[in-house]
């Protein structure tokens, strides 16, 4: 969790911060799901993004 938020303040949070709390809301969500999960590569999964390397572990696994 440490470095989720690390990456969180350091790649994606305007230095400035939100005018609102929705718009926080929204944009890190966005973070979250968007970029963190399906692009940005992480080193502990071998440079893949957490659902590509879900997906990689479901297929040698044979998990549905």
């Amino acid at each position: 969790m440490e470095r989720l938020f690390r990456s969180l303040k350091t790649e994606w949070v305007p230095s400035m911060g939100y005018h609102s709390l929705a718009a926080a809301r929204k944009d890190i969500g966005s973070y979250l799901m968007g970029y963190y999960n399906q692009q940005r590569p992480h080193s502990f999964n071998g440079g893949l993004a957490p659902t590509v390397a879900e997906e990689k572990l479901k297929t040698v696994s044979g998990i549905s």
